[in-house]
């Protein structure tokens, strides 16, 4: 495998060990960077790290150092903090398995992949793969990883496993504090039905590649015009390209009824329709005799 492994050691179930590699399954997307520039010469801004009182310092002079009191420090070398014994920073011991409704999305963060480490190895991570696919339960334990150690959970994925990161309680917001004001009633039925009707409508199976980063896209285009309009200033038309079904509806009950009539994605993204048939040309009425 050509990728780095983000991780070696060992999944623990009780007294059976498997040895593992974990990789990350996310990449970053494309991004648009800027830089800080001086704009009366061009030049980009740098920063320099600097003590107060002595200036610029060397790189090699700094440590990490824990404030105890005002302008007190407890000073660490890298080495003290890379040996502070932790057992799960070379085992994940699974702990407890639970259903995977039961972990709410708020706490899920980052997914790895999960892989034997080597061919002895694959018997008991097939087993253990298979036994959490059948009793449909996602495992649960702590590792230590980069700096600290995480909650995380373990569920199977194609041949493999995936690994993810998970939120400790008081890094999750509790949900009350935000909802608190949203009125606790139940739904118009006949609204909540055309709501339903017009999901129905747009269900389709998830592909990710349908998605991409319009905002993106839209940077790039900036930046090939400006590049073009050499040093010109180009504002987009405010107005252009809005969407007006952001607006405040009024009538709730009309604006569901006309969204059902809109046709689907597939006639406006191209499906044709038979043209209407032309009208026949107006008869011209018989003069009238004269008496």
């Amino acid at each position: 495998m050509a990728a780095r492994a983000y991780w070696q050691g060992q999944i623990r179930l009780a007294l059976v060990s498997i040895p593992v590699e974990i990789y990350t399954a996310t990449k970053s997307g494309a991004t648009i960077s800027f830089h800080q520039i001086h704009e009366p010469s061009g030049k980009r801004i740098k920063y320099e790290k600097v003590a107060p009182g002595v200036g610029p310092v060397d790189v090699d002079e700094i440590v990490k150092g824990f404030e105890v009191e005002k302008g007190e420090y407890v000073l660490l070398e890298q080495d003290e903090i890379d040996a502070v014994k932790l057992e799960s920073k070379r085992t994940l011991e699974l702990t407890q398995f639970v259903d995977a409704d039961e972990i709410d999305v708020l706490y899920y963060e980052k997914p790895y992949f999960v892989v034997p480490a080597d061919d002895l190895a694959e018997e008991a991570f097939i087993v253990l793969r298979e036994a959490l696919r059948r009793t449909r339960k996602v495992g649960l334990g702590q590792l230590a990883m980069r700096g600290r150690e995480y909650v995380v959970s373990l569920k199977p994925c194609g041949r493999g496993m995936v690994l993810e990161t998970l939120r400790y309680a008081d890094e999750v917001n509790k949900a009350q504090g935000y909802f608190r004001d949203i009125p606790d009633s139940a739904p118009d039925a006949e609204l909540l039905g055309l709501a339903e009707s017009l999901i129905e409508k747009k269900v389709a199976k998830f592909d990710p590649r349908e998605f991409h980063d319009r905002y993106v896209d839209a940077l790039k285009d900036l930046i090939e015009r400006k590049k073009k309009a050499k040093g010109r200033k180009i504002i987009e038309d405010k107005e252009a390209g809005t969407d007006s079904r952001g607006s405040n509806v009024v009538d709730l009950m009309a604006a569901l009824k006309k969204s059902l009539e809109k046709p689907s994605a597939k006639t406006s993204a191209g499906v044709k329709t038979k043209p209407a048939a032309k009208a026949a040309p107006a008869r011209k009425a018989p003069a009238k005799k004269r008496a």
